[in-house]
């Protein structure tokens, strides 16, 4: 059975904390930044994993990037990661348990930190350079994804990965949801397939679309960074304790309810901020 995401019950209990919590209880999620110049999307990325209530959110950084990342960073914390070698080294500490890797990351730099941040099983957002850097060998990827995570792609990314679904999506012979589906069965992961009608879909059946259209719509997504921010907001509930599959459908909901919360001349910066009036809206 195939669920439409809306504010129900399940989606606030999932979003809630607990009087008696500390920042400890809600997990330490690691965003990975790419070069200078190339630092913005995981800064977007790590913003929304705060706001969505992860405890603990660090932005790894090249050296090259650190000055530029330190100058915009302020609750959001920042740590040098030069290599994958370093990575896996960092992830021998069970408190950092969840990762996005891809925004603004560069395609050499996702090569390389890919397989390291697979190897630790955290749960793991793969999302742009993350997924563009194995168009060429996909296989490479798909056999080391593990049921922890969650692949974030739009359809130019799917098609890099799954070129003879995307082929049928787009002649109309198969639907979004089905080839999130049959996507998910083949990577052993979560899918979420992005779009206005956002399919989201296991490896064991389970599916569900969230609509941005008719009175839900949110056209004001269609702007840079509002992915990025969509992918940091799966981070945070991973970080959080949510199980990836019900963390990509809160996210989806808050994405797009954040950006019909600002309307028009939304930019990316402004969907983390419209997080805490959206989760006051549903009674948090």
């Amino acid at each position: 059975m195939t669920r439409r995401i809306e504010a129900d019950d399940a989606l606030r209990a999932l979003l809630a904390k607990r009087e008696d919590a500390h920042k400890y209880s809600y997990g330490h999620a690691l965003v990975l930044s790419g070069g200078a110049g190339r630092t913005g999307a995981a800064r977007l990325a790590a913003r929304a994993a705060l706001r969505v209530g992860a405890g603990l959110v660090t932005v790894l950084s090249p050296q090259s990037a650190m000055a530029e990342n330190a100058a915009q960073l302020t609750s959001v914390m920042l740590q040098v990661l030069p290599d994958s070698y370093s990575l896996r080294g960092l992830m021998q500490d069970k408190r950092l348990n969840a990762l996005l890797l891809g925004p603004g990351l560069g395609v050499p730099r996702a090569r390389d930190m890919v397989p390291a941040a697979l190897w630790a099983k955290r749960a793991t957002v793969l999302d742009a350079d993350a997924l563009t850097a194995f168009a060429e060998e996909p296989r490479q990827l798909l056999s080391a994804l593990h049921p922890g995570v969650v692949l974030t792609p739009h359809m130019g990314e799917f098609a890099r990965l799954f070129p003879n679904l995307a082929e049928a999506l787009r002649a109309g012979t198969l639907p979004a949801l089905a080839a999130a589906q049959q996507a998910a069965e083949r990577a052993g992961c979560t899918v979420l397939l992005k779009g206005a009608e956002t399919a989201i879909a296991t490896p064991d059946g389970a599916a569900a679309v969230h609509s941005a259209t008719g009175a839900e719509a949110a056209p004001w997504l269609a702007t840079a960074g509002s992915g990025d921010v969509l992918a940091g907001l799966i981070a945070g509930l991973l970080a959080r304790g949510a199980a990836p599959f019900e963390a990509a459908c809160a996210a989806s909901w808050l994405h797009a309810a954040a950006a019909r919360a600002f309307g028009p001349g939304l930019i990316a910066e402004d969907l983390p901020e419209q997080i805490p009036a959206v989760l006051r809206s549903i009674g948090l």
